[in-house]
């Protein structure tokens, strides 16, 4: 997949994961989105080879979008879980 399109490919799946997982901070901008969606699709990778056993070429596809998202949405909870387990209960407010 060229470079361009990792990009494209990357704002989706991470405006998307940004979507489902919500919070106060949903609108963090689209370089955050497409950093999200492009470490969310490696993480979504490893994900999937450790559940299945198997390797999967990324291309862009409908199962490969998918395998993003959730690897998006992972890393975005898991990003959102870290940041907020550091405030206080008034900074959180």
């Amino acid at each position: 997949m060229g470079f361009f399109s990792w990009i494209v490919f990357g704002a989706i799946a991470g405006w998307l994961a940004n979507v489902v997982v919500g919070g106060r901070d949903r609108r963090s901008g689209c370089l955050f989105s497409i950093l999200i969606g492009v470490l969310g699709a490696a993480l979504g990778g490893f994900l999937y080879r450790l559940a299945t056993g198997t390797e999967r070429s990324f291309e862009f596809d409908f199962p490969s979008f998918g395998v993003a998202i959730l690897g998006s949405i992972v890393l975005l909870a898991l990003l959102r879980l870290v940041r907020g387990s550091g405030r206080s209960d008034s900074e959180r407010r």
